[in-house]
């Protein structure tokens, strides 16, 4: 188990230093901390004091971590001259998707459209009723006009206004049907 400080210094050390230590080193100490100042921001100090009062208080020994020797090394990767390289069916693939969408909506509205024409339909049918009811309601009204106007009591009143008469019966003149010098409507 790797202490603390060859981890530390592995860390931390110059990339010389790194290449001549072994990768596995085990070392009998155990890791030990302190929580004094001095040695609160370096992880270095090997006396961990209990409770964190007094100096001789106790001293405590932490477990190693696991793979607390292995190493990761970043290195930085530059992206910028790389281009991306064409793909040859990338517009084939794009004309055949935009083909089946238009060819998708088409057929939508296939089948659609005989709904939406029976519904336009409907609307024009519940139009014309409405125009064919407004329309017998007025011809009612015009034919009790018209018998109004027409009926005997009135045509009297009318003939009274404009001094219409009958005539007297030996003014009256009936015409022979069987001259045939007069005109007849057949």
């Amino acid at each position: 188990m790797a202490s603390i400080d060859s981890v530390w210094g592995r860390l931390f050390a110059a990339p010389s230093a790194r290449a001549e230590e072994p990768a596995h080193r085990r070392d009998a100490t155990p890791r030990v901390w302190t929580d004094s100042a001095h040695h609160a921001a370096r992880p270095e100090g090997k006396v961990l004091e209990a409770g964190g009062r007094g100096a001789g208080a106790g001293r405590c020994a932490l477990r190693a971590f696991a793979n607390e020797d292995v190493l990761f090394y970043v290195k930085r990767i530059d992206n910028s001259g790389v281009v991306r390289q064409a793909d040859p069916n990338s517009r084939a693939r794009c004309l055949r998707m935009a083909g089946s969408v238009f060819g998708a909506a088409v057929l939508l509205i296939f089948v659609l459209l005989p709904s939406a024409y029976g519904l336009l339909a409907g609307y024009r049918i519940q139009s014309l009723r409405h125009e064919s009811e407004r329309l017998a309601a007025a011809q009612a009204s015009l034919e009790l006009e018209e018998t109004q106007l027409l009926s005997p009591a009135r045509m009297e009143e009318l003939a009274r206004e404009q001094r219409f008469v009958d005539p007297a019966p030996q003014n009256v003149v009936y015409l022979d049907e069987k001259q045939g010098s007069l005109a007849m409507n057949q």
